[in-house]
C-alpha cells in the first residue's frame, strides 16, 4: 500500500468519524431537549398538584390546624409568667444570675447541648448559682417545612402545666440521642411520637390530663405566641444560644466556633464570667 492511499484511507476515516461525532451531538442535543421539555411538563404538573394541595390547606400551605390555634383563645401553662405566659423561669426566682437559652425543639445542636450540658445546668440551678429562662422558638418549622417544633413546643407547656420538673424532664427526654429525630425529620409533628416519649418521664406516665392537653393542642395558642417571643430577639441568629446576664456565653472548641460546647468549657466560660 502506497503512503498517498495510506494517508487517504486515514483522512477518510477521520471524515467519516467527525461525521459520526456530529451526528451524535446531534442526537444528545435532541435528547436533552425532550428531557428540558418533559422536565417544564413536569414542574408544570407538581406546581398544578401542589396548588390543589394547597388549596386544600386553605389556599396559602399552612397548616390549617395552626392557623385555627393561632385564632383561640390564649390558655397559658401554669408555672409560667408574663402577660402572655412566655416567661419560663426554672430555679430560684430570687437567683442572682440568668441563663438564658434559646432553643428549637428540631434543632440538633441543641439536642446535643443538652447532652452535653444538661446535668451541669441542672446542678448550678440546684445549687442557687443561677436560674434558667426557656425561649423557645419554631424557625425550624418555617426553613424546614413541617410542624414538629410547634408541635413539641405545644407539648413542653403541657409538660410545664404539670410541673417545672416535668418541663425539666420532659426537655431532656425529647432532646436525649435516643429520642431526638434528625432535623429534617418531621417526628415531632406526631403526637404519638410526644406522648411515647413522655412515658419516660416519671411525672408525665399515664397522666390523662398531659396526654389531653396534647392531643387537643390545648396550648397551641401559647405555643405560637412563644415562638414569636423567641423572634423578637434579633440578636439571636441560632439555636442554641446561651447567654449570662444577658451577655451571650461562647467558648472555643475544637470542632470550630459554633459546635456544642462541652460540660467543662461551659463550667469554665460561667466560672470566668461569675468571677
Amino acid at each position: 500500500m502506497s503512503k498517498r492511499n495510506n494517508w487517504e484511507n486515514k483522512q477518510s476515516a477521520r471524515e467519516r468519524l467527525r461525521a459520526e461525532r456530529e451526528q451524535q451531538a446531534k442526537k444528545e442535543r435532541t435528547r436533552r431537549q425532550l428531557l428540558v421539555g418533559g422536565a417544564v411538563v413536569g414542574v408544570l404538573a407538581l406546581a398544578a398538584g401542589i396548588g390543589v394541595a394547597v388549596s386544600q390547606l386553605g389556599g396559602d400551605g399552612k397548616d390549617s390546624a395552626w392557623e385555627a390555634a393561632a385564632k383561640k383563645t390564649l390558655v397559658k401553662p401554669a408555672n409560667t409568667a408574663g402577660d402572655k405566659g412566655t416567661e419560663i423561669v426554672i430555679g430560684d426566682k430570687n437567683a442572682k444570675h440568668t441563663l438564658e437559652i434559646y432553643q428549637d425543639m428540631r434543632c440538633p445542636v441543641c439536642s446535643v447541648f443538652e447532652q452535653n450540658v444538661g446535668d451541669t445546668i441542672d446542678k448550678d440551678v440546684k445549687a442557687g448559682t443561677f436560674k434558667v429562662r426557656y425561649h423557645i422558638g419554631a424557625f425550624l418549622d418555617r426553613g424546614m417545612g413541617g410542624t414538629g417544633a410547634k408541635n413539641a413546643l405545644s407539648a413542653v407547656g403541657a409538660a410545664l402545666d404539670v410541673s417545672p420538673e416535668a418541663f425539666s424532664a420532659y426537655n431532656k427526654a425529647l432532646y436525649s440521642k435516643a429520642n431526638h429525630p434528625e432535623e429534617t425529620k418531621d417526628a415531632f409533628a406526631n403526637d404519638d411520637t410526644l406522648l411515647k416519649i413522655a412515658q419516660q418521664v416519671p411525672a408525665l406516665k399515664g397522666n390523662a390530663k398531659f396526654e389531653k392537653n396534647v392531643k387537643d393542642g390545648t396550648f397551641d395558642k401559647w405555643a405560637l405566641e412563644m415562638s414569636d417571643e423567641f423572634d423578637s430577639h434579633k440578636d439571636v441568629t441560632g439555636t442554641p444560644t446561651i447567654k449570662l446576664d444577658g451577655e451571650k456565653l461562647t467558648v472555643d472548641t475544637p470542632q470550630g466556633k459554633g459546635a456544642p460546647m462541652t460540660a467543662e468549657q461551659f463550667r469554665q466560660a460561667v466560672d470566668a464570667r461569675l468571677k
